[in-house]
């Protein structure tokens, strides 16, 4: 399986995610979309975005290593916040940054980020969800 990230010509070519993935493989894995719980479903980071995100992104990474997977399989994420703003971006960056460490992956893919006014509970503040494609 393989996922090529691509920022084609004739558009913006962000630092902090790609255009697009082209991806190969044989198993399509639609990952539910993972909050800032660890896997006794206690809560982690509350009232701190970058540790909830860094949370979630440490869920999707658990999930696939789960079914033979990993972080390099996800063809793109939908990211979603409560409240967003723009001076939300340096602490999703900061989350997103240790969740690769702890993982050892390039964490950038395509994303689409969606701001919302609440989420499934109340102490939630982001939620990430995860489509991968394995073979």
């Amino acid at each position: 399986m393989t996922v090529e990230l691509v920022n084609p010509d004739g558009l913006p070519k962000p630092e902090v995610y790609r255009q697009l993935s082209i991806a190969t493989g044989s198993r399509l894995v639609f990952l539910a979309g993972q909050v800032a719980r660890d896997g006794a479903g206690n809560p982690v980071g509350e009232g701190d975005f970058a540790a909830q995100v860094e949370q979630a992104y440490l869920n999707i990474g658990t999930a696939l290593a789960a079914i033979g997977g990993s972080f390099d399989d996800v063809a793109k994420l939908t990211i979603y916040v409560v409240d967003w703003s723009a001076d939300k971006y340096p602490l999703l960056g900061e989350g997103v940054a240790r969740a690769a460490a702890k993982l050892s992956v390039d964490l950038v893919k395509p994303i689409t980020l969606i701001g919302v006014v609440a989420l499934g509970e109340p102490d939630l503040l982001v939620e990430v969800e995860a489509t991968a494609v394995l073979d």
